[in-house]
């Protein structure tokens, strides 16, 4: 059965918009950066993320938000600010960082504690994915997760990524060496999901 998705163009905030049966997925503002800090900023997440900092400093997320009207406009990367459909408090984070020359993207996401185990995740980078391959004309997208991090490991499952192997020891995080679990999935696997 399809999930709810609807997309369209936010004049307001000259940026992607996509609601979803529980969601709204938007770009991010200035006004959301104290709940940036607030959400990011928990061990729990720094420590399940490459770039998120722990501890999370004032003005880092004023930064962060800065950086995505200029990486969009160059076709270069999409954030989303997962938030509550009704009452529209932010839940997490969420994004594509696009390849335009090989026509993929990797899929990023993070959801703050209090909203885990809510299907939030799921919900929302099921609705990128979607954004990705029929707006954006995509051809491939990829995730990868600390080997350690078993729930992200079943979003990208639940979304429909395919497991592609293990990166040893890929990359180091509070210096520690983490081994990466990559997933991805193709537009044709993607149309052959959605006919099926």
């Amino acid at each position: 059965m399809e999930t709810k998705y609807k997309y369209r163009w936010d004049q307001t905030r000259q940026y992607p918009l996509i609601e979803t049966e529980r969601l709204i997925l938007r770009g991010f503002a200035v006004e959301d950066a104290s709940d940036v800090q607030h959400l990011a900023g928990d061990k729990a997440i720094a420590s399940m993320t490459l770039r998120i900092p722990h501890p999370y400093e004032d003005g880092v997320a004023e930064k962060w938000i800065g950086t995505h009207r200029g990486k969009f406009e160059q076709g270069e990367l999409v954030n989303f600010a997962i938030t509550e459909l009704k009452q529209g408090y932010l839940i997490g984070a969420t994004g594509l960082t696009i390849n335009k020359e090989y026509e993929n993207a990797e899929l990023g996401y993070w959801i703050g504690t209090p909203f885990w185990n809510n299907g939030y995740c799921t919900e929302a980078a099921k609705a990128v994915l979607r954004y990705g391959f029929e707006e954006l004309k995509l051809q491939r997208i990829y995730a990868h997760h600390f080997k350690r991090n078993s729930a992200s490991g079943r979003v990208m499952q639940a979304i429909g990524m395919l497991y592609e192997g293990r990166l040893r020891k890929h990359i180091k995080k509070e210096n520690m060496f983490e081994d990466l679990e990559a997933y991805g999935i193709l537009k044709t696997d993607y149309d052959s999901a959605k006919k099926g």
